[in-house]
């Protein structure tokens, strides 16, 4: 999903399937076929080890370290370190500690966090993604809704985000499953607000409005590249205009919830193209944009093609803002659910 690359929105809650390879004791390498303790076969970060090679659209990963602007702060801070010691003490699970990402100190320590449903194992394989890729065969946790209810009021969370694998075994990609957790959240935790960051659900209506139909501050689907360079980035069965008509259907179904989509950049896009992919975004409803640095999560998947400067991000918020979108969230660091409760603001204040 977003998981990511960059670094994904990954992680798992509370049930953990992974397992151990077929043989031996370890862990298995990125890249190589194991077996989950649900008894199915998974690929360790999603992509085999023969892929995702340099030179791919004529790019090969910066030389040198990484710029200085990309360096995160340690966390820290009282509620933060409330936060964590809460987590740790009930073995809670986030995306945000899972896929280490740089925001979590200010995120938690704002009383945010994002959750991620339905396993740790994606039917799909994007290039830039480094969540596990299998197929569950239908595999869920019936307990899955409690344990996140239970996860949002032992943490203290004001705004969760809840995203997903994608879960193209289901026949409704997860969206049944998606709308009992917020349902059960909501009725455990009457005043956090529920963003939920779904997949495209194979662009199913019925799906998406089962989604809208719950009880949701925010509806958001990452587009995740420009419109070229989509089929080298997404799995084959993603799609520019497929994401596009599931955001648009979103606003749709349900006039008044806020949409929300996310870039990453940094794989070869040209400006014009960037450009074109947020006044697509406008036209399809979507209010609200985060747009990020993309990172390579392993040797096995896309090289970055370049870093961009904090000047530039500051730019294209400056369009974004131009082009009528409420809130554009860009930074090199920026990822879908930075600070995702400032939504609510409907204004850029304090970002």
């Amino acid at each position: 999903m977003e998981a990511h690359g960059r670094p994904c929105e990954n992680g798992r809650l509370m049930s953990d399937v992974h397992g151990k390879p077929e043989s031996g004791d370890t862990r298995p390498k990125s890249g190589e076929k194991y077996r989950t303790a649900a008894g199915f076969t998974a690929i360790k970060n999603g992509m085999k080890a023969q892929a995702g090679r340099e030179g791919w659209q004529g790019a090969v990963a910066p030389a040198g370290a990484k710029p200085p602007w990309l360096r995160a702060r340690m966390p820290g801070g009282g509620h933060y370190a409330e936060v964590r010691a809460t987590v740790h003490e009930h073995r809670l699970s986030t995306v945000c500690e899972e896929s280490m990402c740089p925001n979590i100190g200010e995120c938690w320590g704002n009383g945010t966090a994002t959750i991620m449903l339905m396993g740790s194992v994606c039917t799909r394989a994007c290039r830039f993604c480094a969540v596990d890729t299998g197929n569950p065969n239908g595999w869920l946790d019936p307990m899955e809704p409690a344990h996140a209810a239970r996860t949002v009021r032992l943490m203290g969370l004001r705004y969760v985000v809840l995203t997903s694998v994608d879960r193209d075994d289901l026949a409704d990609g997860g969206a049944s499953h998606f709308a009992a957790c917020i349902a059960a959240i909501r009725a455990d935790n009457p005043e956090t607000a529920v963003e939920a960051l779904t997949p495209d659900f194979a662009g199913s209506e019925a799906s998406v409005r089962t989604v809208v139909a719950a009880d949701l501050a925010v509806f958001a689907h990452n587009i995740e590249t420009v419109r070229r360079l989509t089929p080298a980035v997404r799995d084959p069965r993603a799609g520019y205009e497929q994401s596009l008509a599931v955001l648009r259907l979103a606003r749709e179904a349900r006039p008044g919830i806020l949409t929300k989509s996310s870039l990453m950049l940094g794989l070869g896009e040209e400006r014009a193209e960037i450009e074109q992919a947020m006044r697509d975004l406008r036209a399809a409803g979507v209010e609200l944009l985060t747009l990020g640095q993309y990172l390579r999560p392993t040797a096995n998947h896309l090289p970055v093609h370049r870093y961009l400067h904090p000047d530039e991000f500051r730019a294209l918020r400056d369009l974004g803002l131009e082009l009528g979108f409420l809130e554009v969230v860009a930074g090199p660091l920026v990822r879908s659910s930075y600070r995702a409760e400032r939504a609510l603001d409907r204004n850029n204040a304090g970002l």
